[in-house]
């Protein structure tokens, strides 16, 4: 898509319901959408929209092998309930040879923030890409919002991607907590709030999938 493309889109899709959005997402994909998740709390929201939209789609899933045993609870029901097409991808090394050889996950504190960006680079964006590569997607749907984090904030609906060379669109960009609250009852799905990143360290910062410096990293990962 062009730039004029793109702000046409982000325009006419402002004001479409999710499912709408989804939808419109999916009949530009020629067949190739995906829909990624890393079962963070209100994941249930996009995972039910793109089955909805299109029961066998592609669920792309960089498990960097750190996630609390509820995360991975949670990650299975949800499977059963909605019928996931899941393609997961592990880094090259497992969570016991990182915590020996690198010393595990580094602690979310300021003087981290390169160890924080290596142990991301290493485990979740490396396989990430790689997951990418092979699914090749022409659309990526996420569950981004405005609301996370100010990185965000400075999205869209439908934006270019450079890290991974694709179209991403985010059909929940401008959702509140509180609507996302309202789908998962109305919907009767799970939440998971004992999650917790690694790669981010905390909510205010990324991982590298959304910023610009996670493509590079995770390319000479």
């Amino acid at each position: 898509m062009t730039t004029d493309q793109i702000t046409k889109a982000n325009a006419e899709l402002r004001n479409k319901s999710a499912l709408e959005i989804v939808k419109w997402a999916i009949a530009h994909a020629d067949g190739r959408a995906i829909v990624s998740t890393n079962y963070r709390p209100y994941e249930a929201v996009i995972l039910h929209l793109a089955t909805e939209a299109q029961p066998d789609i592609q669920v792309l899933w960089a498990d960097h092998g750190y996630n609390r045993p509820a995360t991975y609870k949670h990650a299975e029901a949800l499977k059963k309930q909605l019928k996931l097409n899941v393609k997961a991808f592990v880094p090259k090394m497992t969570a016991a040879h990182y915590d020996a050889a690198f010393g595990g996950a580094p602690l979310p504190v300021p003087e981290n923030e390169q160890r924080i960006k290596n142990f991301s680079a290493a485990m979740k964006l490396e396989p990430f890409m790689r997951g990418m590569k092979e699914l090749a997607p022409t659309i990526w749907l996420t569950a981004l919002r405005k609301v996370q984090n100010p990185n965000r904030a400075g999205l869209d609906i439908v934006v270019e991607d450079n890290n991974f060379n694709t179209i991403k669109v985010s059909p929940l960009f401008y959702w509140s907590d509180l609507e996302m609250e309202d789908y998962l009852k109305q919907h009767n799905l799970p939440n998971e709030w004992d999650y917790f990143d690694p790669a981010k360290a905390d909510e205010k910062r990324e991982c590298g999938l959304h910023a610009a410096w996670g493509g590079k990293a995770a390319a000479n990962a």
